[in-house]
């Protein structure tokens, strides 16, 4: 397993990043949030660490879902899918990679699996900023944009609190210790976290199912 979560890992090169995005780490950093957001305060990460990769993974809290067609639908559960791995995808509607990296990956997943025989996923809006863009009406834009007939939750964080305070954050930021987004966290079937990070080499991850699951 240490082997796949190795050749996982992907680092884009500084080409595939536009100059906004650049600028606006830059400008987050110096904020103290870190680059592409990675929330580094004490009460989100104390340890000053991303992820949880190797922890079982908790279940969601996220309230607003919409199915595959684009209807209002239960929350995605992460329980009920045990025994199957489970790719969550975390994005905002105005981040660049998401649009460049993350969900054509996830149209490579779905495209080599599409019966959710192996893998299932599902994409979580992990509003931290911009509340007014990365709103609700972005997951059946990103839906229909996409082809994905995917689980879409939207999880926006409380702006009226302040930052010092976890409530202001998404809950999957909180409990999944995402650094931002794009953000992809790889849940095995006995329900830990396998990978966690903001790039994933998908072509590797869907060879290793077909090959070995």
């Amino acid at each position: 397993m240490s082997y796949l979560i190795e050749k996982l890992k992907s680092s884009p090169s500084k080409q595939e990043l536009t100059r906004r995005q650049w600028l606006k780490s830059a400008a987050l950093a110096t904020a103290g949030i870190g680059a592409f957001g990675l929330l580094s305060g004490p009460s989100i990460a104390k340890e000053n660490t991303r992820g949880i990769k190797g922890r079982i993974a908790p279940e969601l809290n996220v309230n607003y879902w919409i199915d595959g067609k684009g209807n209002k639908t239960e929350p995605f559960s992460v329980t009920e899918h045990k025994g199957k791995w489970i790719y969550l995808k975390c994005f905002q509607e105005w981040c660049p990679a998401c649009h460049s990296v993350g969900f054509p990956n996830l149209q490579k997943l779905k495209a080599a699996f599409p019966n959710d025989d192996k893998i299932v996923a599902a994409v979580i809006q992990t509003t931290f900023e911009g509340h007014s863009i990365n709103n609700a009406d972005a997951l059946r834009k990103n839906q229909l944009k996409y082809g994905l007939e995917l689980p879409f939750g939207h999880d926006p964080g409380n702006s009226d609190l302040p930052r010092t305070d976890p409530g202001h954050f998404p809950n999957t930021m909180v409990n999944y210790r995402t650094g931002g987004t794009p953000w992809v966290t790889l849940i095995d079937p006995n329900g830990v976290v396998a990978f966690d990070g903001f790039h994933i080499d998908i072509d590797q991850l869907i060879s290793y199912l077909k090959e070995n699951v």
